[in-house]
């Protein structure tokens, strides 16, 4: 009588356990991720828009019609990389990933306060190196750490009406996305 419930019981924790290490182990296996679906459209350290969605076709899935989506692909093997986006007039957001998708930094227009979002993308070693400048405050220079060398900054700029999306990607146009070596 008690055999039964201890199978069921050791069965849901066997599936439990492969279930979990499934999961786990997805991102890592998964050959058509970002990053690589990515790698084939966009060159390295430069910005590239992505083709609005349609219900046949979409670079990435997911992808919400009412934003226009810039993409950034960077390596920062070679210096810290100089990231410049002008402010859309409804929304505009950036978010960093690393190249497995991790989301790692996200910031928008309202957090900006600017006309502009500004900083600068190194790792925690290119940071270290950086001298230490008494006339440059926090706020005057943005400097976030990425903790893998290569990943992707998205740009999204909201259009609230479909006949706003040209504006919304004429914002996006004026981002920059370039390196700045390190000096030796």
């Amino acid at each position: 009588m008690i055999r039964l419930p201890l199978w069921i019981l050791g069965a849901l924790l066997l599936g439990g356990i492969v279930h979990l290490s499934t999961v786990l182990a997805m991102p890592r296996a998964a050959t058509q991720d970002a990053y690589s679906r990515l790698a084939q459209l966009t060159p390295v350290n430069a910005v590239v828009p992505l083709a609005a969605p349609s219900a046949q076709n979409t670079t990435m899935p997911f992808m919400d019609p009412a934003f226009a989506v810039v993409v950034c692909r960077y390596d920062l093997s070679s210096g810290a990389l100089k990231l410049s986006a002008p402010l859309s007039q409804a929304y505009t957001s950036v978010t960093f990933y690393t190249r497995n998708s991790v989301a790692y930094y996200a910031i928008n227009d309202r957090a900006a306060g600017r006309r502009a979002i500004e900083l600068d993308l190194m790792t925690p070693e290119q940071h270290a190196q950086m001298p230490e400048e008494e006339d440059v405050t926090a706020a005057d220079r943005l400097i976030i750490e990425s903790p893998t060398r290569r990943g992707l900054i998205v740009l999204r700029a909201l259009a609230p009406e479909p006949n706003l999306m040209v504006m919304a990607r004429r914002a996006l146009a004026g981002t920059q996305c370039r390196i700045e070596p390190v000096p030796q």
